[in-house]
C-alpha cells in the first residue's frame, strides 16, 4: 500500500496516486479508495488494476488540510493503509482510518535551512 503525493502550488492541489498491491487486494474484483474527500462514496474513486497487478487511482485534492481514507474491497472488506502519513482512531472498536497530509507546504532552495 502506498500514497504518492505531488503538490501543484499554482493550482492549489495535491495530486495523490493511491496504490494497493494484489497481495492485499487478495483477488478482489472491485477496489475503491474512499474518504472524507469523497463523502465515503465507494463509487466515486474506483481503482484500476495496472500491468503490475496493482490497483491504482489518482485523485486531485485541494491543499490546506488533511484527509482520512481507507480502501474498500468488493463492497464489504475495509483495509487501512498502514504506510499513510498517520493513522486516526475511529468510533469503531480498534479501527483506524489512514491520514493523508495535504497541508500547504513551502518550497525552499536546497541551500536554505
Amino acid at each position: 500500500m502506498s500514497t504518492e503525493k505531488k503538490f501543484l502550488p499554482a493550482k492549489g492541489i495535491c495530486r495523490v496516486v493511491f496504490t494497493l498491491p494484489e497481495t492485499v487486494a487478495n483477488h478482489s474484483k472491485i477496489v475503491a479508495v474512499v474518504g472524507d474527500f469523497n463523502s465515503w462514496n465507494p463509487d466515486k474513486h474506483l481503482m484500476k488494476k495496472d500491468r503490475s497487478r496493482k490497483f491504482k487511482c489518482t485523485v486531485d485534492l485541494p491543499t490546506g488540510r488533511n484527509y482520512q481514507f481507507r480502501y474498500l474491497l468488493d463492497h464489504y472488506r475495509w483495509e487501512t493503509d498502514w504506510e499513510a502519513d498517520d493513522l486516526v482512531g475511529t468510533p469503531y472498536q480498534e479501527t483506524y482510518n489512514s491520514l493523508l497530509k495535504c497541508e500547504d507546504i513551502e518550497f525552499y532552495p536546497d541551500d536554505r535551512t
